[in-house]
C-alpha cells in the first residue's frame, strides 16, 4: 500500500529532511514525498542582516528549491497551508486539499513581541527576505529625507538608528550598520557624527550564550566603531517616532528594528497538538508530536527537552539533526527498522559584526575572533550548502560574498572587486584559442619530426656543447653537441635533483610525455575541451620549461591565462560538456549514481 509523506516547509529542518527522505527511500516504489512551501526558494535566514545592510542583494540568500530537489524522488508543491486537520491526516491552503500518511511539520516562526505596546505597529522585525528588504529600503529613505532637512531635532530623529535585542540577529545586523553608514554618509553628503547607532539589550550582557571574552571583544569592536550599546534596559513603549526604556528613557528615533526573540506561528495553537513556550510544539525524542505519532515537528517549531532537562535552542544545527531525525524515523517505521533518538550534537556559534570581523565559540578549537572567525562562518555556510545544492551552490555564496557584494570598501580593495567581476564577450577569445591550439600542435609536431619520440634528445649533455645543446633539439638529435641538458645556471637545486634523479635515467619516457602532453593540449584548445584545465597544464609547462632548458615563450603563458575566461564555452565542447558534468555532479551527490543523458545542453 502506498504511502504519502508530506514536508511542510522549505527551511534548513524540511531540506534536510527532504534529502534524508529520498536517500533512504528511493528504491521503495510506492512512497510519494512532497514538500510544500508557500516560496519557491529557501533562504538563508542567517544572512538576513546581510540583505538589511546592503551587504548583498536579495538573491544572495535565495536558493532555488528546484535546484536542491532536482534529481532527487521528492515532489516540491508551491503553496500557502493556512489551515490543518492532524487527526483526519489533512492540510489545506486557500484553493487546494492535502492527505498525508506522515508529516513533517516546520510550521514557521514569526518575531515573539512579549506584549510590548506599540512595538508590533512601529517597529521593524528581521525573520523574512520581505523584512529584510523593508529595513534596507528604510534606511536609504531616512537617509534621503535628512539630507532635505535642516532642522535638527528632525535630523536626528532621522539618523537614529536602534536595533532591539542583543543576540545573534542583533549584533550582526549592527555590524552591518557600522559598515554601511558611512557609504551612506558619503553617498548624501551627511556627517558620520550626525548618525546615532543604538543596541538595547533587557538582559545584563548582549549574546549570553557565548563565552565572557568574546562577550568583551565583541562590545569592544561595537563601541570603537560608535555603537551605544545599552544593556539591562527593556523597552516598554514604542511610537512612531520613538521608544521607552524601563528606566523612564525616551529616544526619539524613526528606526527600531526588533531582532529580540520568535515564536512559532500561532497557527499551531488551532492543530490540538502540546504547545510549550514561544507556541513551540513538544516532541519526544523521535521529534514526534504527543498526540499524533505520525506527525513529526522538527526546527525552531519543536520544543524538545534533553535528558538534562534543557530545551534545545532554535539553532541552525538543531533545524538539521531534528529534520534528519523525523525523516530517518519515518522511513525507519516503514522499512520495519528501529527508530533512532534525537541526539543533539552542536559544535558551536559564529557571530559577523559586519563582513570583516566576528567571534566564534567552537567545540575542539581555540576561541576565534576577528577575520579568521569570519573565515569560518563562510566555511561553515558553504559546507551547509554543498551539502543540500553541492559545489554550484558554494560557488554561488563566493560570488554574492565576494564578487556581487553591494558594499564598497577601501579604493585598493573595490578596484580588485569590481575587475574581478566585469564580465567578457567570450565570443573574442575564440580565435586566440585556436591560435594557442595551432601552436601547441605545431610544437608537438616539431618535436617528434626532430626525434623526441624514437631517440634520446634530453639528457646530461657535455660541457661545451650543452648550451648549443639546448638551444637547437635538431642538432642534439643527430649528434651535434651532444644531448639537450636540462639544468643550468639559473636552475633551482631542488629541480635539479629531479631531472638529475629521475628524468634523465626515464629521458625516453619524459619525452613521449612532453610529445603527448603538447599534442592533447592542442587538441583541447582547438576544440574547445577542458579549456580550463587545459590552461593550467599549459601554464604548467612553459613554467617547467623556463625552470630547465631556458627556452620559453612568455606569450604562450599569456595566451593560456586569458582561456581561464571560459573561451571553451563558445564555439567548442565546453559549450555542452560544462553543463553536462555540472548535472553529472548534482545527480551524483543526490544518489550515489550517474545518469548520462542527463544535463545536455542542446
Amino acid at each position: 500500500m502506498s504511502k504519502r509523506i508530506v514536508i511542510l516547509g522549505a527551511g534548513y529542518a524540511g531540506l534536510e529532511a527532504a534529502k534524508t527522505l529520498h536517500k533512504k527511500l528511493k528504491k521503495q516504489n510506492d512512497i510519494e514525498i512532497i514538500l510544500i512551501d508557500q516560496n519557491d526558494y529557501h533562504t538563508l535566514l542567517t544572512e538576513l542582516h546581510e540583505v538589511a545592510g546592503h551587504r548583498v542583494g536579495p538573491s544572495g540568500v535565495q536558493v532555488s528549491i528546484e535546484h536542491v530537489l532536482q534529481y532527487t524522488g521528492v515532489k516540491f508543491v508551491q503553496d500557502k497551508i493556512v489551515k490543518a486537520n492532524l487527526a483526519e491526516k489533512k492540510l489545506f491552503s486557500e484553493k487546494k486539499e492535502y492527505t498525508f500518511d506522515y508529516l513533517i511539520a516546520g510550521f514557521g516562526s514569526e518575531p515573539a513581541y512579549f506584549g510590548i505596546p506599540g512595538i508590533e505597529e512601529n517597529a521593524f522585525s528581521l525573520w523574512s527576505l520581505e523584512d529584510a528588504k523593508k529595513v534596507h529600503d528604510h534606511v536609504i529613505e531616512m537617509f534621503r529625507e535628512a539630507s532635505e532637512v535642516e532642522d535638527p531635532e528632525e535630523r536626528r530623529k532621522l539618523l537614529t538608528f536602534a536595533v532591539g535585542g542583543g543576540g545573534f540577529t542583533g549584533v550582526e545586523l549592527m555590524g552591518e550598520f557600522i559598515e554601511w553608514m558611512p557609504v551612506l554618509c558619503r553617498e548624501y553628503g551627511i556627517n558620520r557624527n550626525e548618525v546615532r547607532l543604538l543596541l538595547v539589550e533587557a538582559l545584563p550582557t548582549i549574546l549570553p550564550i557565548i563565552n565572557e571574552k568574546l562577550i568583551k571583544k565583541s562590545v569592544r569592536y561595537m563601541e570603537k566603531h560608535g555603537v551605544e550599546i545599552l544593556t539591562n534596559s527593556p523597552i516598554t513603549d514604542v511610537q512612531p517616532d520613538s521608544f521607552t526604556l524601563k528606566n523612564g528613557k525616551t529616544y526619539a528615533t524613526r528606526t527600531l528594528v526588533w531582532t529580540g526573540g520568535i515564536q512559532t506561528n500561532s497557527f499551531v495553537k488551532e492543530l490540538g497538538v502540546t504547545v510549550g513556550k514561544r507556541n513551540r510544539v513538544v516532541v519526544n525524542e523521535y521529534c514526534q508530536t504527543v498526540e499524533y505519532p505520525y506527525v513529526y515537528v522538527v526546527g525552531d517549531s519543536m520544543q524538545f527537552t534533553d535528558k538534562n532537562g534543557e530545551v534545545l535552542p532554535p539553532l541552525v544545527e538543531t533545524a538539521l539533526q531534528s529534520g534528519h531525525t523525523a525523516a530517518a524515523n519515518i522511513a525507519a517505521e516503514i522499512l520495519g527498522k528501529e527508530k533512532e533518538e534525537l541526539k543533539p550534537n552542536l559544535h558551536g556559534v559564529m557571530v559577523s559584526i559586519g563582513s570583516t570581523y566576528g567571534v566564534a565559540q567552537l567545540n575542539g578549537i581555540p576561541l576565534l575572533s576577528g577575520f579568521l572567525a569570519i573565515i569560518m562562518k563562510h566555511l561553515v555556510n558553504m559546507h551547509y550548502l554543498f551539502g543540500i545544492g553541492g559545489l554550484e551552490l558554494c560557488w554561488e555564496y563566493l560570488n554574492h560574498e565576494l564578487f556581487h557584494t553591494n558594499r564598497t570598501y577601501n579604493f585598493f580593495l573595490q578596484s580588485i572587486i569590481s575587475n574581478a567581476k566585469e564580465r567578457c564577450f567570450k565570443f573574442w577569445l575564440v580565435p586566440l584559442r585556436i591560435y594557442l591550439g595551432y601552436k601547441w600542435l605545431m610544437s608537438g609536431l616539431d618535436k617528434i619530426n626532430n626525434g623526441w619520440w624514437t631517440n634520446a634528445i634530453i639528457g646530461p649533455g657535455d660541457a661545451t656543447g650543452g648550451a648549443s645543446a639546448a638551444a637547437d633539439a635538431t642538432s642534439a638529435a643527430t649528434g651535434q653537441g651532444g644531448l639537450m641538458p636540462l639544468i643550468s645556471d639559473h636552475t633551482p637545486g631542488w629541480y635539479a635533483w629531479f631531472v638529475e634523479n629521475v628524468v634523465y635515467p626515464n629521458n625516453m619516457l619524459f619525452q613521449k610525455i612532453v610529445v603527448i602532453t603538447e599534442i592533447a593540449l592542442a587538441v583541447a584548445f582547438l576544440l574547445g575541451l577542458f579549456t580550463f584545465l587545459a590552461a593550467i597544464v599549459s601554464i604548467g609547462m612553459n613554467l617547467n620549461f623556463l625552470l630547465s632548458t631556458g627556452l620559453y615563450d612568455w606569450w604562450f603563458i599569456w595566451a593560456s591565462f586569458a582561456m581561464f575566461a571560459g573561451a571553451g564555452r563558445v564555439l567548442g565542447a565546453d559549450h555542452y560538456l560544462m553543463p553536462w558534468l555540472t548535472h553529472q555532479l548534482r545527480y551524483f551527490q543526490k544518489n550515489k549514481a550517474l545518469n548520462f543523458l542527463k544535463g545536455w545542453r542542446w
